[in-house]
């Protein structure tokens, strides 16, 4: 059933793709990848997949312009190899926080990648949380969009005491997705009021909408970044009268000085995927904790390439 099955792997993740093929019980293919001295990528193919159902691992993750150049070479490659079918799995969406254009003269560059991934040769994209769901249709291609909330909810229901508990969205764009949370968790819900005034942590909370004094709040965002917001909105928790303070973050991008703030906040912990590639720094960050994203999506490639329904990931 699955011998035309094949997975491989970019640079961008490889401890991520290892631990897929690993669920899935399926080999990494066999792949070179390379940048010649000028620091142009290079990929090769070193096994038969004329006719095979194939799936990239490769989120366009920091740095980002290499490991897209990279998913864009590699889809090439199997391409012209013959393969059957070209899965793109792409669990952190790079540059999908530029997704309208709210500024006279700028691009919407979440609509140029998609473009460019299916003008390669890509057949299908699965992705994880995207920034904004209407992604989705900047694609001409099936997308598959899978929900790391139930993953979450799941390791939340099992590690914290449910009966205190707060959700909170940092900012009224996330509001659905910490809704969606606090739903599964049969607990209470609050957004903060937070204006940018700037690029990346310029931004001021201006107040807690809902009741999170006494209580237990988990911060449930897509990215952390900078990490700028969410420290501020964990002070302004603090003041708001919460008891506790934790963090979930789908995409830990973890830029600039993220771990000094993550580790100087109220913040108690720090839930985060393995989507993005997390050092040796990141990873021994006394606060952050991994829920890893790699049975999610072997389960996904697994059931793709026998074309089942996914739906019950969402469950």
């Amino acid at each position: 059933m699955f011998s035309r099955l094949k997975i491989f792997s970019g640079k961008a993740n490889e401890d991520l793709a290892r631990t897929v093929a690993r669920f899935a019980g399926i080999p990494l293919g066999d792949i070179d990848l390379f940048k010649f001295s000028n620091n142009e990528s290079f990929v090769k193919i070193n096994e038969n997949v004329r006719g095979s159902d194939t799936f990239i691992i490769q989120p366009t993750c920091h740095p980002v312009n290499d490991n897209l150049m990279e998913l864009l070479i590699i889809i090439d490659a199997l391409k012209r190899a013959s393969a059957k079918r070209i899965n793109c799995v792409i669990p952190y969406y790079g540059y999908a926080r530029t997704d309208k254009k709210d500024q006279p003269r700028v691009p919407i560059t979440a609509k140029l990648v998609a473009d460019l991934i299916t003008v390669a040769g890509a057949d299908r994209v699965i992705t994880v949380d995207l920034h904004a769901e209407q992604i989705q249709g900047f694609f001409n291609i099936p997308v598959d969009h899978l929900f790391t909330t139930p993953l979450f909810a799941r390791y939340f229901k099992s590690n914290l005491d449910n009966e205190n508990l707060v959700v909170v969205s940092p900012d009224s764009g996330g509001a659905n997705r910490a809704r969606t949370l606090a739903t599964r968790l049969k607990c209470g819900f609050a957004i903060g009021d937070k204006r940018r005034t700037g690029n990346n942590d310029k931004a001021e909370i201006l107040n807690i909408v809902g009741d999170v004094k006494g209580k237990t709040a988990i911060l449930f965002d897509d990215i952390i970044d900078t990490g700028g917001s969410l420290v501020k909105i964990s002070y302004a928790l603090k003041d708001f009268g919460a008891e506790r303070i934790f963090a979930a973050c789908v995409h830990g991008v973890l830029s600039g000085s993220a771990i000094e703030k993550i580790e100087n906040s109220p913040i108690e912990t720090l839930f985060i995927t393995d989507s993005v590639f997390l050092n040796e720094e990141k990873r021994n960050c006394s606060k952050i904790t991994i829920i890893s994203i790699a049975e999610l999506l072997a389960i996904a490639i697994k059931k793709i390439h026998i074309d089942e329904s996914i739906s019950i990931l969402f469950r």
